[in-house]
């Protein structure tokens, strides 16, 4: 028998704020500066996608 897990939208909310939070800060630092190396685009982008993607993972997988 397989369930999918339910999704709490409070969770929902907190991973955007965090995700948000990252942005905004990476912004700041950024924002000052005339040039940006892909390497700390990529950084942000990950971050970005690794608290995105935690949400993610944890309402598509399957109980066993």
């Amino acid at each position: 028998m397989t369930e999918t897990m339910q999704r709490n939208p409070a969770d929902d909310l907190i991973i955007l704020a965090e995700a948000i939070e990252v942005i905004d800060k990476a912004l700041a630092e950024i924002g000052q500066r005339q040039l940006v190396t892909t390497t700390e685009v990529a950084d942000l982008l990950l971050d970005v996608r690794q608290l995105l993607s935690v949400k993610v993972d944890s309402t598509t997988s399957v109980a066993k």
